[in-house]
């Protein structure tokens, strides 16, 4: 039987393998640095890498905004036009290259289902703030039934709770990076992911 502490389970163990952070290594910031001269230089292997390296990820974050498979191309094709239109803003300083990325596809996203620019919704959870994601949850491996129908609740979800699941989950960025993506706070996106995991609990009991 599901209860909401097996849903923080099976969030940190089994989503989190599909993508998790790490330092990068001084070879890998000359890489990025390579990439962001030759992107400047308007360089066509430079835009090639850039979609190979960053493509996947920036579709993912997409799709779960916008379900529509033919929006959702449509929306991939305008982020990186626009990330190659604004390179020269772009300030490492500030986000990391996947970051800023994410920061140009969650807004695309939400400007098309919305028809205007994405409203944060400030929560207050008190207690079950940030500090809380970064609890190591007690061993358990989730099976295959479990993680369907946690995928099933996780498509009920509206569009922006559904971004910053696959966001934190999927992708295992920082609160801070979420933060930067969605012009919000690091302790707002540890309070809506923390709503947004009762909110999962509750629909998982209706299935």
């Amino acid at each position: 039987m599901f209860s909401f502490f097996s849903v923080y389970i099976i969030m940190k163990k089994g989503f989190n393998t599909l993508g998790t952070t790490s330092k990068k290594s001084r070879t890998m910031e000359q890489k990025t640095d390579a990439l962001i001269d030759g992107l400047r230089r308007q360089d066509p292997a430079a835009c090639q890498r850039l979609l190979t390296d960053y493509g996947a990820a920036v579709f993912r974050l997409v799709q779960r905004i916008v379900p529509r498979r033919e929006d959702a191309e449509e929306v991939y094709q305008d982020v990186f036009l626009k990330a190659l239109r604004s390179i020269a803003t772009y300030d490492r300083r500030q986000a990391s290259l996947a970051t800023w990325l994410g920061r140009i596809a969650y807004n695309e996203s939400l400007n098309l289902v919305r028809g205007k620019k994405p409203q944060i919704v400030y929560l207050d959870e008190g207690s079950m703030g940030a500090e809380r994601l970064s609890d190591t949850p007690a061993d358990s491996q989730p099976d295959e039934h479990t993680i369907r129908q946690l995928e099933e609740a996780i498509e009920k979800l509206p569009p922006h709770e559904q971004a910053l699941i696959t966001m934190f989950y999927y992708d295992g960025l920082s609160l801070a990076d979420i933060a930067y993506i969605t012009g919000s706070g690091p302790s707002t996106v540890g309070s809506q992911l923390c709503r947004i995991r009762k909110k999962l609990y509750r629909i998982i009991k209706t299935l």
